[in-house]
């Protein structure tokens, strides 16, 4: 695996976290939706398990909360999620800044 490879993967599977809040805080989304949904915006697909898996992560801490909506829970960002996710931007920012 190439150093670029490692990155790419470092940044989109392994912090799948960073995405879901990224479309949680555009609109509420069930969990079902998620891989479909960060597939087309993003050019990966998750596992079809992982985004609940982060999901619950989420949920425990604070970042998102959950309702149930029929038979399935529908998911939303928290003001403690889209602060964290200004924590990427500007972490992410800081990085693209320095890198000439």
């Amino acid at each position: 695996m190439t150093p670029f490879e490692r990155l790419k993967k470092s940044n989109t599977k392994e912090n799948l976290w960073i995405y879901i809040l990224t479309v949680l805080v555009i609109k509420p989304h069930h969990a079902w939706d998620l891989p479909t949904i960060i597939e087309k915006e993003f050019g990966f697909r998750p596992g079809k398990i992982t985004p609940y898996r982060v999901l619950y992560r989420l949920e425990e801490q604070g970042f998102v909360q959950s309702a149930a909506d029929e038979r399935r829970r529908v998911y939303k960002i928290t003001e403690a999620g889209k602060k964290e996710l200004e924590k990427v931007k500007d972490f992410y920012g800081s990085i693209l800044e320095k890198i000439k």
